[in-house]
């Protein structure tokens, strides 16, 4: 939102974040923001310098605030948080004026759709400051200004449930907060509201929306033309959405920051005792998967995998492109005559040389897939007989680039089959789960107990940042791992009813054994992937943080104990994790499950459990391991979540007619918050559930763990009956 609007121009719903009337304390001058400092290594914050200046001076409190804690985030640079987007966006609007455009899209995703992005692709957050994961930013041009050295506009960030809160503290004033499922408008309605207006104070002139065709999927572009077309309807509007191949961000982006270079390291290859399927293997699934899912009358089929846990899959390569996820950059065509093209710029050593020979697998460059493309569909199109003419299958989350190369020949949008394959572990994946999560637990035990003993026993000092290298140092001790499979949740108080919190090097907030702390937290080993989230309270929590607490482990004992028809999918699940916390008039804003890789992305896909209407397309299989993760969160005071990995197992001697039923296995070997659990609430059975889980603990766990340590003290405390 430009800052020269005033509030009677922001439509009903929106949140905008005035540059005045502020409630944090700005510094002199500053303009800093975690995101984008974090790219280049760096902060700026003098949290330990005011706590201990507020230690050795009481008289500053009235100063800085009355509720000052050395344990609190409140003496935190608050502008830190932020970054001055002003000079970015007026960069950004005179490209637009060049391409004539009036609002600009800017994705998260790269050109392979990914959740989780290389500092490379990372445009969204330059242009806006903020550092989530997911949402889009929209910025529009001013058409009625005709002061070309002073280009206007408004800009909106949109997100949804899991950043509202993170993103409302790291906007700067000149955007506007679209909340996702919340206000009345959706970002693609807000464009073309926008735009639409313009047209008409033109005069009914043509005016461009643009957006970088290689990081919009086709699916979304569809949607949005259909949506443009509705909305032109009966005005005398003109307003297109076109495609602008040069990156408008790219363009700007050294002007104010070293651009991180596109990542290029070394492919790993995985051990066979890790993935269980060679790729010979894989590959005639997915080419006999291809043959169903093409056209009748083409017997000849290209498919391009786009998807890089899918390539990475296939091949049983592994890679580092990109933080946290095990993945390199890269696409992938195969056909059904046993050719196989590989588009990568990473080395690789001999071993993973002769496996591409042996396989008939070609590598080229990366960014000659466009090449490949165009010369294949020109080599399609000379082909007059339609029966022997190749059809290309792509991907329906592929780029409207990729859909725009092959859009003159023959062509069919499917759902990859590898995404399936992919999310149905193999009896040697599931045993290699199993082992990893043994390790994983091993290792939080460890912390808890290290974490509870610094703060109460010893009285110490220790900041959220500081916690989470301490799990990463304790995880290394552990064999075949590779690191985190996502950034540490470390967070205390309030910090923790930031769902996606990451406490940051220079400026964390000390834990508060007096408050509700939550971990969120996953391991990379050549075993497995794991995301395990435990909520704990060093000290006497208060009845409302026990009760809440109860309630959200009522509804993952719930979900974990049920059993239901094979067909089933996650959409029709989430109400069983929900439905306690509604019977208090309580909720969350994030979904209850999604799936995990093995040793791959920590979110994976196609399979979840939450209120997404597309999750009904994919039921649940024995063989996936989902999450199981409900929540509570009280902005500005704490946050609950209690999150397990597990796996679905056919239920035996289960079956109706001809189906099936399924059940799952709780794999998560780390046990509960015994102070926050109010066994009144509980019914026998949960108790009896509970109870029996942590014996399973410590009967698998007590046996890595040194006798007569605090940590075996911990684990037997916290395993006991209740």
């Amino acid at each position: 939102m430009n800052s020269t609007l005033g509030t009677s121009t922001i439509p009903r719903g929106l949140i905008h974040r005035p540059s005045a009337g502020r409630t944090t304390r700005p510094c002199d001058n500053c303009t800093c923001s975690p995101g984008l400092l974090s790219r280049q290594g760096r902060r700026a914050s003098q949290f330990l310098k005011k706590m201990e200046n507020n230690r050795r001076h009481k008289k500053r409190e009235s100063v800085i605030g009355d509720d000052l804690s050395i344990y609190s985030s409140d003496s935190l640079c608050q502008s830190n948080k932020e970054v001055n987007t002003t000079k970015r966006l007026a960069a950004l609007r005179k490209q637009m004026a060049k391409h004539k455009l009036c609002c600009y899209i800017v994705p998260s995703e790269d050109e392979h759709q990914s959740e989780y992005v290389s500092l490379h692709d990372q445009r969204r957050s330059f242009i806006s400051g903020f550092t989530g994961s997911a949402g889009v930013a929209c910025i529009t041009r001013d058409l009625m200004n005709f002061n070309e050295d002073h280009e206007e506009g408004k800009s909106i960030l949109s997100t949804d449930g899991r950043y509202f809160n993170q993103a409302s503290q790291e906007l700067d004033f000149n955007w506007t907060l679209l909340r996702q499922g919340i206000d009345t408008l959706s970002w693609q309605e807000w464009c073309i509201r926008e735009a639409k207006e313009m047209s008409e104070g033109l005069g009914g002139k043509e005016v461009r929306i643009g957006v970088d065709p290689r990081l919009i999927s086709y699916e979304q572009v569809v949607a949005f033309l259909k949506l443009l077309k509705e909305s032109m309807h009966g005005t005398g509007a003109n307003v297109e959405l076109v495609p602008i191949d040069e990156n408008l961000i790219d363009n700007i982006w050294p002007q104010f920051e070293t651009v991180p270079e596109k990542p290029r390291n070394e492919l790993l290859k995985l051990d066979h005792a890790y993935h269980g399927e060679e790729f010979s293997l894989k590959r005639e699934r997915v080419v006999k998967q291809l043959g169903e899912l093409g056209s009748e009358n083409s017997p000849n089929h290209e498919f391009i995998v786009v998807a890089l846990d899918e390539i990475a899959w296939l091949l049983n390569l592994r890679g580092s492109d990109i933080e946290y996820n095990p993945v390199f950059n890269a696409y992938l065509v195969l056909n059904n005559k046993d050719e196989t093209n590989l588009f990568c710029d990473d080395p690789f050593n001999d071993d993973i040389k002769q496996c591409f020979e042996k396989n008939n697998i070609s590598v080229k460059p990366y960014k000659s897939i466009w090449e490949h493309l165009e010369v294949s569909a020109a080599s399609a199109l000379e082909i007059e007989n339609d029966k022997e003419r190749t059809e290309f299958l792509i991907p329906d989350m592929s780029s409207w680039q990729l859909a725009r190369s092959v859009c003159a020949t023959q062509y069919k949008i499917i759902h990859s089959p590898i995404d399936v394959f992919k999310s149905v572990k193999n009896s040697t994946e599931i045993n290699c789960a199993h082992n990893a999560q043994v390790k994983d637990a091993v290792c939080l035990v460890q912390y808890f107990a290290w974490l509870e003993n610094e703060l109460n026993a010893k009285e110490m000092l220790i900041d959220e940042y500081r916690a989470a290298k301490k799990l990463i140092e304790i995880r290394k001790t552990q064999k075949n791992f590779k690191g985190n499979s996502f950034a540490t949740i470390s967070a205390t108080g309030a910090n923790a009813a930031i769902i996606h919190y990451e406490p940051p090097e220079e400026g964390s907030s000390m834990i508060d054994p007096s408050k509700i702390y939550l971990c969120d937290s996953g391991s990379q080993f050549f075993e497995g992937t794991t995301d395990i989230t435990r909520t704990v309270h060093f000290n006497t929590p208060s009845q409302e943080e026990i009760d809440n607490y109860t309630l959200v482990l009522k509804g993952n004992l719930a979900l974990e104990r049920l059993v239901f028809p094979e067909g089933t999918s996650g959409y029709n699940l989430d109400v069983i994790a929900r439905q306690f916390l509604w019977s208090q008039g309580l909720d969350y804003r994030h979904g209850t499950g999604h799936g995990v890789g093995s040793f791959l992305n920590v979110h994976e896909g196609p399979i979840g459990i939450g209120f997404r209407p597309h999750l009904a397309n994919f039921p649940l299989q024995a063989g996936n391991v989902i999450t199981n993760e409900p929540g509570y969160y009280k902005d500005g005071e704490y946050g609950i979540r209690i999150e397990n990995d597990m796996l679905i197992k056919e239920a035996e001697h289960l079956q109706f007619g001809d189906r099936k039923f399924l059940k799952f296995e709780n794999m998560t070997l780390v046990p509960y918050c015994r102070r926050l659990i109010n066994v009144d609430l509980l019914t026998k059975q949960e108790r009896h559930q509970i109870n029996e889980y942590h014996a399973r603990i410590w009967d698998k766990i007590v046996q890595f763990i040194p006798t007569r340590s605090i940590t075996h003290k911990w684990l037997k405390r916290e395993t006991q009956p209740l």
